[in-house]
């Protein structure tokens, strides 16, 4: 049942990340923490989303705002040393339950059209707080989707940045992980295992990216950050 749920789980993250350019983290990391310890769970996440990313960079290069990339990229510099902290001293289930209300209240306030003003400081916020929830909980991307959906990007730009974004700080944060929190053999025999299954989400993404229009896309990312912010509002009550 395990193996079933872990091929499921994958694919269809897989497919999402590469349609959208966000979706493996904020999908696979709550499910994966069922299946694998915490530690676990963050490290096969930051692999695999680490091969997505390598895998699809070049084909996407040309939608990339180089411009709010390194700003991003500065502000995780920050952001990534602060979350590996959170993850050895804080309790997690707090950590979970203040992540999702926050991405609840400001996900309605997107849906209730709130609209959010890109400037180079909040671009440099932005990046510090992904990378404090890449290096705790193996999520960075709440941040940049509620962002991003609230200036009202267009897909490709979202889906371009945030992968050149997450090419950088994912490979950053697994090296904090191996480093300061170690590994075991669990972690890369499961992510080896995962491949097959990576790739053919890769190829059913790219099919699924040019059938969704604007529209869709931006009640996609609403669904998703909602899902997000409940799955961890029960988890860190304890509920489940």
């Amino acid at each position: 049942m395990e193996t079933i749920a872990f091929i499921i789980i994958i694919l269809v993250a897989s497919v999402l990340q590469t349609s959208t350019g966000f979706g493996f983290s904020i999908l696979a990391t709550p499910f994966l923490l069922l299946l694998f310890e915490p530690g676990e769970a963050i490290q096969i996440n930051l692999i695999l989303s680490l091969v997505i990313c390598s895998a699809l960079i070049m084909k996407i290069r040309k939608d990339i705002d180089f411009g709010t990339l390194r700003r991003f990229v500065a502000g995780s510099v920050l952001g990534l040393p602060v979350g590996i902290i959170v993850f050895l001293l804080i309790d997690m289930n707090r950590l979970k339950l203040g992540i999702s209300l926050i991405i609840l209240v400001l996900t309605l306030m997107l849906i209730l059209q709130f609209r959010i003003r890109q400037n180079k400081t909040r671009d440099m916020f932005v990046g510090g707080l992904s990378g404090s929830l890449t290096t705790s909980i193996g999520m960075p991307g709440p941040p940049i989707l509620l962002y991003f959906s609230g200036t009202q990007a267009e897909k490709e730009k979202l889906r371009g940045t945030t992968l050149a974004f997450y090419l950088f700080i994912y490979l950053v944060s697994l090296l904090i992980q191996v480093i300061f929190v170690g590994t075991n053999k669990t972690v890369w025999v499961s992510s080896l295992w995962a491949l097959p299954l990576v790739s053919i989400g890769l190829l059913l993404g790219q099919v699924l990216f040019k059938w969704v229009n604007q529209n869709v896309f931006r009640i996609l990312t609403y669904l998703i950050l909602l899902f997000t912010g409940i799955y961890l509002l029960i988890e860190g009550s304890g509920l489940m």
